[in-house]
């Protein structure tokens, strides 16, 4: 069984930017014009910092209220999870499902997969390579439906606006969650999914 050839080995590198296969010693990438490097600068120093920030933020985006309901003179303001409760109790058993994936089951897994990724990928591990590049993936393609709770948010407090009578308003907690979304995103962009798979190259 022939040993596989890495890129590496041929002097080869890929752009960030465009995808084009650029030589090592290139600075630039001759199609886009972009500054070549074999894996992404400080990736594992950068997504460990924007995965800590997006953390230190989760707090607060729980424990801040996120909307303010005024029914019919009666105001009481929620947070992520005590607006579950009130969906479901109030029978929207489907937007109360909704908003707790988007705001706690999503954001609990991308903690948990790019935490990880980051330390098996520090300890140089050969677990499971094929799987957490899997994981990775996964992560890239939930993070873009994250946002789906402050999209709820925002439909329901327009839905609800019957003038004097009732009324939801978006508050502060709500911020830091978006915030929390946006980090979250930007540290899984962040991180260089080949730095699994350089102790194989590293073996070699």
């Amino acid at each position: 069984m022939t040993e596989p050839v890495y890129a590496r080995q041929r002097g080869l590198v890929l752009c960030h930017t465009c995808g084009h296969v650029c030589q090592a010693g290139e600075h630039h990438c001759p199609r886009c014009h972009s500054t070549v490097h074999a894996r992404k600068p400080n990736s594992i120093a950068r997504t460990w910092a924007l995965l800590i920030a997006a953390l230190i933020l989760y707090i607060p985006a729980n424990v801040l209220p996120v909307m303010r309901t005024n029914m019919f003179g009666n105001a009481s303001e929620n947070t992520i999870m005590s607006g579950v409760v009130e969906f479901w109790h109030g029978g929207s058993w489907d937007i109360a499902m909704l908003i707790f994936i988007a705001s706690v089951v999503v954001p609990c897994m991308k903690f948990l997969i790019l935490g990880t990724l980051l330390v098996t990928c520090q300890r140089k591990s050969h677990w499971a390579m094929r799987e957490r590049a899997r994981l990775y993936r996964f992560i890239e393609l939930i993070g873009y439906w994250s946002m789906l709770d402050v999209l709820v948010v925002a439909l329901v407090a327009a839905l609800v606006q019957f003038r004097s009578l009732s009324s939801i308003d978006p508050l502060l907690g709500i911020v830091f969650f978006g915030l929390v979304v946006v980090l979250t995103m930007l540290a899984a962009m962040s991180f260089d999914p080949r730095l699994i798979w350089d102790v194989e190259v590293e073996d070699v």
